[in-house]
């Protein structure tokens, strides 16, 4: 069984409707991810000899703003309001931020890629669904997961599967973003 999402209805209004759910959906990772790497910044980004952690949320923060901010234009252009949870998927998203940076270094990585692992496939489907019919938003969406695969790349190298209980939390984590896209789509 997949966690694919069912595909549009035939017809332009279908997949109107489609495009507005990945929208909406990915709108809201993006909100989400600018979100955690700002909770993890207010526990590390001052931290005396955190610097150089300090400085790598600080830029991969600023890829997600970018992708927000674009995300936010083509709502705009398509006319598709935005997830009805965004306050709390902002609240959240800062709390697993703040949470994960409190149990150290390689805990807030281990978050980035359990993150990262579930926004790759999902990212991926879409990119595959989108091809035969917007191909210019497919390949917008390639290069938005370049820079997530960049980001778990990253973290993997910066210790994130050395955590303790990293397995768990990597665990617990992409059930959450699952489970978050789930209802995202919906609401």
């Amino acid at each position: 069984m997949t966690d694919r999402p069912v595909p549009a209805r035939p017809g332009p209004a279908g997949q109107a409707a489609r495009l507005a759910q990945m929208l909406r959906v990915d709108h809201a990772g993006e909100l989400a991810a600018v979100h955690i790497y700002r909770g993890q910044r207010a526990v590390l980004g001052a931290a005396p000899g955190r610097e150089a952690i300090a400085e790598q949320l600080e830029r991969m923060e600023g890829h997600e703003a970018r992708h927000l901010a674009r995300f936010d234009a083509l709502l705009g252009e398509t006319r598709t309001r935005p997830t009805l949870l965004a306050p709390l998927w902002r609240a959240t998203a800062f709390a697993l931020g703040a949470g994960t940076a409190l149990m150290g270094e390689k805990a807030a990585h281990a978050c980035t890629d359990a993150v990262e692992s579930v926004i790759e496939v999902h990212y991926a489907d879409q990119i595959a669904e989108l091809e035969g019919q917007d191909p210019a938003l497919a390949a917008e969406l390639s290069g938005f997961r370049d820079d997530e695969l960049a980001h778990k790349q990253e973290a993997v190298a910066s210790g994130a599967r050395e955590a303790p209980g990293a397995a768990v939390l990597s665990a617990v984590i992409q059930a959450g973003c699952r489970l978050a896209i789930k209802v995202t789509e919906r609401i």
